[in-house]
């Protein structure tokens, strides 16, 4: 068989379906380009928007981490200054604290609150707080026998 030249003429009417020759076809082809041209500058402004978004969320939260660290830093040093160990250290610089007075202190540096009164205090005002707080102890035990 031989290559019929109105074989040619599919490929000329596909061509024609591809493009009317109207113009048409290239202004959509450029309307089209135009229309990604102005979704990718969209775009491109709604990645810098979300970077602009993320940067401000970054930058919140370490504001967020660092206040939380001085608050951190803070509760630490007021834990330090009203210790245990700072308890016992101050108890064990007074003077005319007896052995039943003494014990009964470090119970009662357990507590947060006792602790933090205690460290409070004038010293000459400790000793006589911690008196009053054992009698109360040792009173309602005699009240209870």
């Amino acid at each position: 068989m031989s290559i019929d030249p109105n074989a040619q003429i599919p490929l000329a009417f596909i061509d024609e379906d591809a493009s009317s020759g109207s113009g048409d076809d290239v202004n959509m082809l450029d309307g089209h380009n135009k229309r990604q041209s102005v979704t990718q500058s969209s775009a491109g402004r709604r990645k810098r928007s979300r970077k602009a978004t993320g940067d401000a969320i970054v930058d919140a939260m370490l504001e967020i981490a660092a206040a939380s660290k001085m608050r951190a830093t803070a509760i630490m040093k007021s834990e330090d200054r009203f210790s245990i160990s700072k308890c016992i250290k101050v108890l064990d610089e007074m003077q005319g604290v007896d052995q039943r007075v003494y014990f009964l202190a470090l119970d009662l540096f357990e507590n947060p609150n006792a602790r933090e009164t205690f460290i409070s205090l004038k010293s000459e005002r400790r000793l006589a707080w911690l008196q009053g707080k054992c009698s109360a102890s040792s009173g309602s035990t005699v009240e209870g026998a």
